[in-house]
């Protein structure tokens, strides 16, 4: 009865029609709302509990040639609508991580430009070589929407990113960080149950 309370005989319906199509796409998900894109789908591995918004992309390029789960999504994970995700190297997502609407997490980048050996803007962006770096994003992690997560970022957990912030560099454990780029804001005290500002 409290589907009823939520939804329409339509959208229960159509919830019922997404329930059966999620088990021939991936068994151990929960619900996946279609349209759902998935390339590379033998290099993703998905816990149980996965729950999807709609038009999700998960795109995984085995360019390198390795083996195992390139994209690696732990249990209990809901990922909203527009969620697009895209592994080259390694993308681990750990259990219980929230993603808001409109997120974008690449481990993967066209060309370098920093360091010694930048790419030049005179070439066309196809062209240039591809450079990865893992992520990391640890259980009981939330992503506010427009968040976008770069290459390289381990984001620790219990963490909170706020909205329409990108993260390019490390955050550690319980901490809440905004901006672009992020910086913690605030971290938990486990003395005081609180959230302290920095």
């Amino acid at each position: 009865m409290k589907l009823l309370k939520r939804y329409t005989f339509f959208g229960i319906l159509q919830l019922f029609i997404f329930k059966v199509r999620t088990y021939f796409v991936f068994k151990n998900a929960r619900l996946i709302r279609f349209p759902f894109r998935v390339r590379g789908k033998n290099h993703i591995e998905i816990g149980k509990g996965f729950t999807t918004g709609f038009n999700c992309r998960l795109d995984v390029f085995n360019h390198n040639n390795l083996e195992g789960h390139l994209l690696t999504i732990g249990k209990n994970v809901e990922i909203n609508d527009d969620v697009h995700i895209a592994a080259v190297e390694k993308i681990n997502i750990g259990d219980n991580v929230l993603i808001a609407s409109k997120v974008y997490i690449a481990d993967h980048n066209h060309g370098n430009y920093k360091g010694q050996f930048q790419d030049s803007p005179l070439s066309t962006p196809h062209s240039r070589k591809i450079y990865t770096d893992p992520i990391l994003i640890e259980k009981n992690v939330w992503l506010g929407e427009f968040v976008c997560v770069l290459q390289g970022v381990t984001i620790g957990e219990g963490s909170i990113i706020g909205a329409m912030s990108v993260v390019t560099k490390d955050i550690p454990p319980y901490s809440i960080a905004v901006g672009s780029p992020a910086k913690v804001i605030k971290t938990y005290d486990f003395n005081t149950h609180k959230w302290v500002k920095i």
